[in-house]
């Protein structure tokens, strides 16, 4: 009879775990947006030339930030784990992380790491999709088990 609290069998590597809703709807709103305002500049017969300009700026602007805040996502090979944050990357060994957590509340995922510092890892993050969030947040935790030094004893 299979133990009722055992862990999965961790993925095959590579696995990339990043907020695909999430990431869907902010590259669809920020494209709609881009076309919208790129459309009422070229259509508004009364603007000068540098005001269709500063309004094309304005819909490159915004549509950036949503493309940064699509950014982020957690790659996992047989050498460790990279984390692509809003503005940073991170590459750690297995060996560096020393347990992940989700936990309720959290806004995504946190790797406790060797140093004494915490790595928030947006890339998993249960907003949109909590089941899909925490199917992900255990297959990294049986990953770092499984190549690093993670506790084995949650």
């Amino acid at each position: 009879m299979a133990d009722a609290t055992a862990q999965p069998a961790p993925p095959t590597l590579p696995v990339t775990f990043r907020p695909t809703r999430t990431r869907v709807v902010l590259l669809g709103v920020g494209a709609a947006m881009f076309l919208t305002i790129t459309t009422i500049a070229v259509m508004l017969e009364r603007l000068e030339p540098g005001e269709r300009i500063s309004f094309i700026f304005v819909a490159v602007l915004l549509s950036s930030v949503l493309v940064l805040l699509s950014r982020p996502k957690v790659v996992a090979d047989e050498a460790g784990v990279t984390v692509v944050n809003l503005t940073t990357t991170r590459r750690l060994e297995w060996a560096q992380i020393l347990r992940v957590n989700l936990r309720p509340g959290d806004a995504w995922v946190f790797l406790d790491l060797s140093d004494g510092t915490s790595l928030p890892a947006l890339g998993i993050q249960p907003g949109v999709a909590k089941a899909q969030a925490i199917a992900d947040a255990r297959a990294l935790r049986a990953l770092a088990e499984a190549h690093g030094t993670g506790s084995k004893n949650d």
